[in-house]
This record gives C-alpha cells, sequence and structure tokens, in this order.
C-alpha cells in the first residue's frame, strides 16, 4: 500500500489512489509502489504480463444483469479525430462484441484534434446517424464538446445519462499543456462538467513507427481498464472529481506496464508558417464563396448601398477600400492586407522531469494514467505571492490617487 506521505506528494486524493490500486492491480501479483504509482507488473501465472487482468466483479455482474433481463450500463463514445477513424472504430468493435454495455456513439464527422473546448452557439449543429454495428451512432457537425454536450441533453438519445463517456482511442500524445489544445480531452471534460464519469485514451501515434493495427492492440491494452471502471461506477467507489486521461505507447503490445502520473509541462514548440495566397487552395474557394454571397445579397437588396457591397467584394479579393470622406467631400483610397499563415507543432527535445510526469513515462513505455480536475491546482506558496502582489499594487493605486487629490 502507499504510505500516507507519498500520496501528499503525489498531490492526488487518497481515495482516488486507493481506487486506482484496485482498478490497475486487479487480480495482479503486485501493487502499486510508494515511488508515484508505477504498478508492478510482475504478472499472476498465466496472465500476460504486459495487460491487466480485469477484476472479474464487473464481468459477473454484467452477466448477472443480463441474466434477469435488467438494462445494461451505457456507455457514450465519442473521439476529436472524427466517426470514421480507427481507433474509435477498435475500440466500439470491442465494446459491442463483449457485450457487457449499451454503446453509443456521438462524434465529429470530421477530424477536430485541435479544437480545444469550443462549442458552437447561435448556430445549427447537424446530427446525422452513421451505421456502426451493434451500436446507436450519430455523427455531428461540431466539436467533441459538442458531441459529449448534446449526447447528454437528452435531445439525441432517450436515456438521460450513461454511466461512463469514453473519448477516443484517439490519435496522439494529450501529455502535458497538449491537453488544453485537445478536443479530445475536451469531450471528456465536457462530461464530467456535466457530472459523468469519463476517460479520454490516447495513442502515443509517431509518424513512420506507428500504424493503422497498433489501435487493435490499444483495445487491448485498455480494455481490462474500461470494464473495472464501469464496475466501480456502478458501485459507486469510481472517483467522481476528475477524469482520467489515459496515453498508451507507441508500441502497445510492448508496453512496460501501467502507471500512474502527474500531468506535465510539456509541449510542442510552435511554428507559424507564411503561406502564400497563390499556394493555399481554400484561400481561393473562401474568396469566391465570399464573392459570389455578397453579390447575390446586393441583388436581393439587403445590402445598405452599392459601395457597401463593393466594399465587401474588394475586401475579399484584397483591393483598393473605397471610404468616402463626408467632411473633406472627397474620397481615400486605403489598401486592405490579407495574409494567410499555417500552424505546426514541432517534436522538441525532451527536458528533464520527474519519473511520475506523464510525457516522461510515456516515452518509457508505460501506459500512463494521469487524474485531470476541473478545479485548478493552486500550489500555497503561488498564492502566498498572489496576494501580496495584489495587496502591493491596491497600495499603489491609493497612494497615486492621494496624490492626484
Amino acid at each position: 500500500m502507499m504510505d500516507p506521505e507519498s500520496k501528499k506528494n503525489n498531490h492526488l486524493p487518497p481515495n482516488l489512489v486507493a481506487n486506482l490500486q484496485n482498478v490497475l492491480a486487479g487480480r495482479r501479483a503486485g501493487g502499486v509502489n510508494a515511488d508515484g504509482g508505477e504498478v508492478d507488473s510482475k504478472p499472476a501465472a498465466e496472465e500476460d504480463p504486459r495487460v491487466p487482468s480485469s477484476s472479474s466483479a464487473p464481468a459477473a455482474d454484467a452477466a448477472a444483469a443480463a441474466a434477469d433481463g435488467s438494462k445494461k450500463p451505457v456507455v457514450l463514445v465519442t473521439n476529436a479525430d472524427g466517426i470514421g477513424s480507427p481507433g474509435l472504430t477498435f475500440l466500439v468493435e470491442a465494446l459491442v462484441r463483449e457485450g457487457q454495455s449499451d454503446v453509443h456513439v456521438c462524434a465529429p464527422d470530421s477530424d477536430k484534434s485541435v479544437s480545444g473546448h469550443s462549442i458552437t452557439l447561435h448556430q445549427t449543429v447537424a446530427a446525422t446517424s452513421a451505421d456502426i454495428k451493434g451500436a446507436t451512432a450519430f455523427e455531428i457537425s461540431g466539436s467533441p464538446a459538442d458531441c459529449v454536450s448534446l449526447a447528454l441533453s437528452g435531445a439525441l438519445f432517450s436515456w438521460s445519462k450513461p454511466t461512463l463517456v469514453i473519448s477516443g482511442i484517439n490519435k496522439g500524445s494529450n501529455c502535458g499543456h497538449h491537453a488544453f489544445y485537445s478536443g479530445a480531452v475536451a469531450g471528456a471534460r465536457e462530461a464530467l462538467v456535466c457530472g459523468v464519469p469519463s476517460l479520454v485514451i490516447s495513442l502515443n501515434w509517431k509518424k513512420d513507427k506507428s500504424q493503422e493495427s497498433d489501435f487493435k492492440d490499444a483495445v487491448d491494452v485498455c480494455l481490462p481498464l474500461i470494464n473495472a471502471a464501469i464496475g466501480d461506477i456502478e458501485k459507486g467507489t469510481f472517483p467522481r472529481n476528475c477524469l482520467l486521461n489515459i496515453e498508451i505507447p507507441t508500441s502497445p503490445s510492448a508496453n512496460q506496464g501501467f502507471k500512474l502520473t502527474r500531468q506535465s509541462l510539456w509541449r510542442c514548440a510552435s511554428s507559424w508558417q507564411a503561406v502564400s495566397a497563390n499556394r493555399h487552395p481554400a484561400a481561393g474557394q473562401f474568396m469566391s464563396m465570399h464573392q459570389s454571397l455578397g453579390i447575390q445579397l446586393a441583388q436581393l437588396g439587403r445590402d445598405a448601398s452599392a459601395a457597401g457591397a463593393a466594399r465587401r467584394i474588394g475586401a475579399q479579393r484584397k483591393i483598393v477600400e473605397i471610404e468616402s470622406v463626408a467632411a473633406a467631400g472627397k474620397s481615400e483610397q486605403r489598401e486592405v492586407l490579407k495574409k494567410y499563415f499555417r500552424l505546426e507543432f514541432l517534436e522538441k527535445e525532451q527536458e528533464a522531469m520527474d519519473d511520475d510526469f506523464d510525457f516522461r513515462a510515456l516515452e518509457e513505455g508505460f501506459v500512463t494514467v494521469t487524474p485531470l480536475y476541473l478545479e485548478l491546482q493552486v500550489e500555497p506558496e503561488i498564492q502566498a505571492l498572489a496576494s501580496d502582489w495584489l495587496a502591493a499594487a491596491f497600495k499603489g493605486v491609493e497612494e497615486a490617487t492621494e496624490a492626484d487629490v
């Protein structure tokens, strides 16, 4: 068992650590050690040392529920890569094949990987039924957060609240600061906001090394943990104040075991590159579309004036905008510039960090489990520094005010 001091140093709630001990260890011979939550990878007899055993209790409960005709637990699956992505496909197939849960899918109709926690407001969102064998599925013309919010609203599905929301399996790591940009994490976070337990699962995909079959191996790795989570949710023992960010290493079948980790400060370097409009097909389509729209609106008499229509069309073509200057009684010309840029994330060398940080453990081959909270964790010393600064700032304002008087 982990001692209290170790729990304190990990900055993790004792009940969460204790729960993850049971969930991750299962029927294994070992447990979570005191150096940060690593699960002993020595298996019991006839067990795969790289994949944790699932608890028999959830399976027995599900079998009993099926036998007496009671309802199965509802699992909602979403993602950020889009409803047709292999990670979601393989995960849903496995959940349906197991038959322990009633699987529903509500996922974006296209890739929304770096959409953050964006939502669609005052615009129509389309929900189109999708054909996924054994599951009730819809593809949504919105973000992952939209998908979960709509699914949990009661407007799309007949049930009021699922047992568990799973966002994944997504392509690419969400370690460190990437969790703030991630649409996948946002989908799981939206569920937590709505009071529903959630997991976000990602594969540490690497170009020229990873392949689609790795998603199948990733499913095999995380499925026992999913089953254990469902069982604990039904028992009321699953942590409710956080979501679990599960990161699967690049070679899932060769993983070093599960490890309880903390969110690191790791991030890729941002690189903005200028893009020529002539080499940017979407730019031409965008300008053409808006030019046509401006003309149609002018023909319908919805423009304030012909000059207004000319200004809108001219702005899209990046030409001179004519503005009326009533006071001077003449016109002046102003050039409107439109530039195009593309953002790319560049890999950078791994900085030194503790063993229990998510990125380092993932690169070392562990399946990392990182609790993410809605509440920002502010250290007491940071709170004290902010308080001192605020007091000094107020004092300065008061002294300046008195001097003016």
